[in-house]
């Protein structure tokens, strides 16, 4: 019993401490200009991408691209500008995070 608590703590911390990272991620790379978590700012909030992209496979492919790209029109008239500057690789973390928020 002792080792099935303890393997649910780790596993807890290891992921909360993986969404915080992201979440600094997103912070670095100034996601969170224009997107909050749970609120619409300039952009949608990110609970809410993750929700129009529930059981999208094709989703993280899809807006790591938008990240990268810019693009506009899916959540109104407000282009997102490209994030060329930003490493491939923080951008897929990043939406990972968000598609992983409920």
């Amino acid at each position: 019993m002792k080792l099935v608590t303890i393997a649910i703590t780790t596993a807890s911390l290891m992921f909360g401490a993986q969404a915080m990272a992201s979440q600094e991620l997103a912070q670095k790379n100034a996601c969170l200009a224009c997107h909050q978590v749970d609120k619409k700012v300039v952009g949608p909030a990110f609970k809410d991408v993750a929700a129009k992209y529930k059981g999208d496979k094709a989703a993280e492919a899809k807006l790591v691209k938008k990240v990268k790209e810019g693009g506009k029109g899916v959540w109104g008239e407000v282009p997102m500008p490209p994030n060329a500057q930003v490493k491939d690789a923080d951008i897929k973390t990043i939406v990972h995070w968000v598609l992983s928020l409920k």
